[in-house]
């Protein structure tokens, strides 16, 4: 096990009918800028509790705020909390959402010319709005993590960013707002959040057995509830419960402690996004069955531990067993609707050149270790077209 230092101060706030306790959490005549989506939470009755549950405060609303949250769109929140006074930032949402939230907080306090250089150039990051969530989608854990990805559509570009500023105040995780999701947006959830696990477990066997164990807990429950999550008619309050903490669980830097992590299925994945509007959970579903095959030498000890713990193979020799692995994996992400090739969204060698140029002058090294060069990026991708 890996040397590590661990510190999350997010407070959750779990279970049905628990967005009332904003009031509880957010004084009397605070001045609130809430953000959110298209306005899907004016539709399925979120919008009404929140505004319920704040109305002793001074709330200006900001809407509009895109999948893959657009720079552009998020500047003009933050010259409403230049402008305007706003006391702090709450994101009503998934991750998207948080994510954006997590900009306009770090940007409306950056004394830097260009808030972009936080992403672009890792400018740092001084100071920072307070904000909170209440999440609607399942996905990210933007709402326990200090991290967020923020999309430049104008130039086409796609960076992750984070900071010890950026962890939410508090977040509440009412289970009921997934009754209402689209299962287009489960699905993609369902695969961020498996994703998100695979990248700090499937790198080097590193004696790390009790966050390999807890990683496997998390990728065996989305196992089990992702078919009850995507069959047709209601869904159980436990199983979308099951599924919002896991996700939550999957990317707040618990099982991260004193692990290897990857992270290159992201990497390439937020190019895809970046250059042809993907939803980022059909980059992760497309991307991770080629990682495992081409990396399946540097990850071999991992993959044969997770073909067995995960997926019960037990028979076969190494390369039998792995690919057994890799097949199943491909099949449970073919199982919530997702495609798995470049080709089948018209995406062709135009793109990988574009990609692989682009690690190579960013001169990007990914995965544990930086075993993922930009050849292997290459590979992955060919492999998957």
């Amino acid at each position: 096990m890996n040397n590590f230092e661990f510190q999350n101060p997010v407070k959750l706030i779990f279970g049905e009918g628990q967005i009332a306790k904003l009031s509880e959490n957010i004084a009397d005549g605070t001045h609130v800028l809430m953000t959110y989506g298209g306005g899907s939470i004016k539709k399925n009755g979120i919008y009404d509790q929140v505004m319920a549950a704040l109305k002793g405060c001074v709330v200006t609303e900001f809407g509009g705020i895109e999948a893959n949250p657009d720079y552009d769109t998020l500047m003009k929140a933050v010259d409403i909390c230049r402008t305007e006074k706003v006391d702090m930032l709450l994101a009503v949402g998934g991750g998207s959402i948080i994510d954006g939230t997590k900009f306009i907080a770090a940007a409306a306090k950056f004394d830097g010319e260009d808030p972009w250089t936080m992403l672009s150039k890792g400018a740092p990051i001084k100071d920072a709005m307070p904000f909170a969530t209440v999440l609607t989608l399942p996905a990210t854990a933007s709402e326990m993590n200090n991290g967020a990805v923020i999309s430049r559509r104008a130039t086409q570009e796609k960076y992750a960013f984070g900071s010890p500023l950026l962890f939410p105040k508090f977040s509440i995780l009412d289970p009921t707002a997934v009754y209402s999701l689209p299962k287009k947006q489960i699905a993609n959830g369902i695969v961020d959040t498996f994703a998100h696990t695979l990248e700090q477990y499937l790198t080097t066997a590193n004696h790390t057995r009790v966050m390999d164990r807890w990683a496997e807990g998390l990728l065996k429950t989305l196992v089990e509830v992702a078919p009850k999550l995507m069959r047709p008619g209601k869904l159980e309050y436990n199983d979308c419960a099951d599924f919002m903490i896991t996700a939550t669980m999957a990317l707040n830097g618990f099982i991260a402690m004193g692990v290897d992590e990857d992270w290159a299925t992201h990497m390439i994945g937020h190019e895809l996004t970046a250059l042809h509007g993907l939803d980022h959970g059909v980059t992760l579903a497309m991307v991770y069955p080629g990682v495992m095959h081409v990396m399946r030498r540097e990850k071999q000890d991992k993959l044969l531990q997770y073909a067995e713990r995960i997926w019960n193979i037990h028979e076969g020799n190494i390369d039998e067993r792995i690919d057994k692995a890799i097949d199943l994996t491909a099949l449970f992400f073919d199982s919530l609707g997702m495609k798995l090739h470049l080709s089948d969204y018209g995406i062709g060698e135009d793109t990988i050149h574009t990609i692989v140029e682009r690690f190579k002058e960013r001169k990007w090294n990914v995965g544990e270790n930086n075993i993922v060069t930009p050849d292997k990026v290459d590979e992955i991708l060919h492999f998957i077209l």
